[in-house]
């Protein structure tokens, strides 16, 4: 990309730095935190069957194989969104184009985007693959459903949820405060585990009293792309903290507690 190029595509500092530019902004990422917000939401009632109107196992009846396929290309669709647009070199080259105090509103948005697509898409697949019938145990089960979502929204808030989903990025930029350099810290449950937030996904997925082959294929998928997202994302932190991370895996294990590191 030529010098050119660049001036042609990018802000300029004084359109970045002016007052309207930094309220748009500011309301851009509310705007982004809402839509968030209410993806997670509908997501636990997706997955465990609840209040919204299409859940993971209702919707269109749609032949196995088309089903399969379908879902495959939904799930796929974000996976690519989500891990791709979180790596520094499409940051960088991102950044030409979006202005950096909402590229992380930006990013937040096309994810949850992606998410409600795949709702809205889904494709059931009725077929039971275990059903409990115990009372006691069915209920046990769906408490430790919703105790993977409190761990996934406990461990955004002990890191700093408002920088995961990007107010805090437009909440700066609208006061004027420059972002602090990024700072490796362990708070918390991240003390025991390198990756609570999404262990807590792990669990909320997997813990069914119900389990029919769509959500068998949704949890199974996710799980896959979990571990495939560790990798990418410690491969950048690798990159961004060195020793100090690497010696981190090695104290820490990734999702078990009281499992060596891995």
């Amino acid at each position: 990309m030529t010098q050119l190029d660049h001036q042609v595509h990018s802000i300029s500092p004084e359109i970045a730095g002016s007052r309207i530019f930094k309220v748009i902004a500011f309301l851009y990422g509310i705007a982004a935190y809402l839509v968030f917000f209410v993806t997670i939401l509908y997501a636990i009632g997706f997955v465990m069957g609840l209040v919204v109107p299409k859940t993971i196992d209702t919707g269109t009846d749609t032949p196995t194989v088309e089903a399969v396929i379908i879902n495959l290309l939904l799930m796929t669709l974000f996976a690519i969104q989500h891990s791709v647009m979180a790596r520094q070199r499409f940051k960088a080259w991102w950044t030409q184009f979006v202005p950096k105090p909402v590229e992380r509103s930006t990013y937040v948005l096309f994810a949850s985007l992606s998410l409600l697509l795949l709702f809205w898409q889904w494709r059931p697949l009725p077929s039971v693959v275990w059903d409990v019938d115990s009372p006691d145990l069915a209920v046990t089960l769906v408490t430790l459903s919703f105790a993977g979502w409190v761990l996934v929204f406990t461990s955004t808030f002990i890191i700093n949820h408002f920088e995961l989903f990007g107010l805090h990025q437009v909440t700066n930029h609208l006061i004027g405060k420059q972002p602090e350099p990024a700072r490796f810290k362990t708070p918390l449950l991240y003390k025991f585990i390198r990756h609570p937030i999404y262990l807590g996904f792990i669990i909320a997925f997997w813990t069914a009293p119900t389990m029919t082959a769509g959500h068998l294929l949704f949890a199974a998928v996710t799980t896959a792309y979990i571990f495939v997202g560790i990798a990418l994302e410690e491969h950048d932190l690798v990159d961004l903290f060195g020793d100090e991370y690497r010696q981190y895996k090695q104290r820490v294990s990734m999702l078990i507690p009281w499992r060596r590191s891995i």
